[in-house]
């Protein structure tokens, strides 16, 4: 039986942007299955006690050198956010919306969110911000901004945030192969090794 890779991630993180774009090939290699698992950053925080490393000024400069070197070699664009860092509340409430509702684009439309934080630098915390990059993408940002309003959306992306935390998790990007963790895209060649 192929393995499955739970992808737990949050769009305003940039290792999780690193992840994302390199989990499809490790699993296509490896007949795995990606599933991604979207979850609230901020709640996860709060719920294990832990930060951002960019709130530690050293620390943070030192983790975004490393992300553009890892960037570097996974031949994929990173940009710094100068609006670092986001609220992804309303934002992955639309992420989990669109996985539940219309499965079909949701890949599309993560891309779209992934790429205009970490390759185009855009400000995501300003609604206008986030309806032109969706129009750009061909998404209709009243029909989105419903989704992130929708009841059930809303409990989706929070018990999966919750579950998150009882598994272990502390942060993002985290992936899980059975019960295994693995935290951190520089983390994806154990992630890969426990796959084969």
């Amino acid at each position: 039986m192929s393995k499955t890779v739970e992808f737990y991630f949050d769009v305003g993180s940039p290792a999780s942007y690193l992840a994302y774009t390199q989990l499809p090939k490790i699993c296509a290699d490896t007949g795995a299955r990606l599933i991604y698992m979207p979850m609230l950053l901020g709640g996860v925080f709060k719920a294990t006690g832990n930060a951002s490393p960019a709130m530690i000024p050293a620390k943070g400069r030192y983790m975004f050198q490393d992300l553009d070197r890892y960037a570097k070699r996974y031949g994929v664009p990173l940009k710094f956010n100068p609006h670092f860092p986001i609220n992804t509340l309303i934002l992955m409430r639309a992420i989990t919306g669109m996985q539940l509702h219309h499965p079909e684009r949701f890949l599309a439309f993560t891309d779209c969110l992934f790429n205009a934080l970490w390759v185009d630098g855009r400000s995501l915390d300003e609604p206008a911000t986030v309806a032109t990059v969706l129009s750009e993408h061909g998404f209709n940002p009243e029909e989105v901004l419903a989704l992130s309003n929708d009841e059930a959306v809303k409990t989706a992306l929070k018990e999966n945030t919750e579950t998150a935390v009882k598994r272990g998790v502390f942060g993002a990007p985290s992936m899980f192969i059975d019960n295994q963790l693995f935290f951190g895209q520089d983390r994806l060649d154990f992630v890969e090794e426990a796959l084969r």
